[in-house]
């Protein structure tokens, strides 16, 4: 797929022009995970070539590179001053350091979140793309290259859904292609809750976290672990769960998803660590969130079992 057409006069940045780019890319990335995935319309584990990062169940994929170099390529074709933080090259960026307090632009991109889901085929993956200006998101895109769902959100003008059409729709012809507005989780009380999680890749930590949701299990009404922060997040927004929290995360796991969650009217915390990309969100220590009904308790609950501190 080549680079975007048209793309938005780069000496003047309009939140507006940049929230359709950011979409452009992500479906474009999108697009090509899906030639890779399905180059006959079957899915293809030989293009895949797994490799393991920091542990064996940390793994990145050539796809996850080549993605990764696309979207890098096409956001450098367009915006060549802007910073750029990836999962997988690290700070694709001519000598300013990462995260230095400045006035430019700076993109946050995770080629593939959920790269264990994508590796075993199951369709609960997505590229993330978050874009700060002057150290504080304005721009977020997460799509799921396999359901077609783009989630997307520009800073003041709320969160919202559509879906782009997929090799899959040839035979969905009733497929709803709206755009619709995320609004968050209705509310409920804690104990009616149901609370989306994640577990990090190292043992020792795995088993701490283990141990917290042994004990959040006896105060919510059930959890779901799904494998992909991004999408975690966008469910939340979505109001498919009421709560979520996940130790840990990087910012290109949390970046795009949290700022989704929050303009769909969600309160998201990092807790007591350091408060995450724009001051008022998530953090590497701990990304907690949940509609503002229920934060009080659902925060406190947190911190009494030892959430963040796995």
């Amino acid at each position: 797929m080549g680079l975007p057409a048209d793309p938005p006069e780069t000496s003047e940045l309009k939140l507006p022009d940049l929230g359709r780019l950011v979409v452009e890319l992500a479906v474009g990335a999108g697009e090509v995970i899906r030639r890779r995935l399905y180059p006959n319309g079957e899915f293809d584990r030989s293009a895949l070539q797994v490799s393991s990062k920091s542990t064996p169940t940390d793994v990145v994929t050539q796809v996850d590179v080549e993605v990764e170099t696309w979207l890098v390529r096409a956001i450098r074709a367009v915006r060549p001053s802007d910073v750029i933080l990836g999962e997988e090259g690290g700070a694709h960026d001519a000598g300013r350091a990462v995260g230095e307090p400045t006035g430019h632009v700076r993109w946050v991109i995770d080629p593939i979140d959920g790269t264990v889901n994508f590796v075993h085929g199951l369709p609960r993956f997505a590229v993330s793309i978050a874009v700060e200006v002057g150290g504080r998101t304005e721009v977020g895109c997460v799509h799921n290259p396999i359901s077609g769902e783009v989630y997307s959100a520009v800073r003041g003008e709320g969160a919202w859904l559509h879906r782009v059409a997929t090799r899959a729709d040839v035979a969905l012809r009733s497929a709803d292609f709206g755009r619709r507005r995320l609004r968050g989780p209705a509310a409920v009380p804690l104990a009616a809750a149901l609370v989306g999680t994640g577990f990090a890749y190292e043992r020792g930590r795995r088993a701490r976290q283990a141990a917290v949701v042994s004990q959040l299990m006896a105060e919510v009404a059930d959890i779901r672990r799904m494998g992909a922060a991004s999408l975690d997040l966008c469910s939340l927004a979505d109001g498919e769960l009421d709560a979520y929290f996940e130790a840990g995360l990087s910012p290109w796991d949390y970046a795009a998803g949290e700022f989704i969650a929050r303009e769909a009217g969600c309160v998201i915390s990092g807790l007591d660590g350091l408060d995450g990309l724009d001051g008022s969100g998530a953090s590497t220590t701990m990304t907690a969130g949940c509609g503002p009904e229920l934060a009080d308790d659902f925060f406190r609950l947190l911190r009494r079992i030892g959430a963040a501190e796995v």
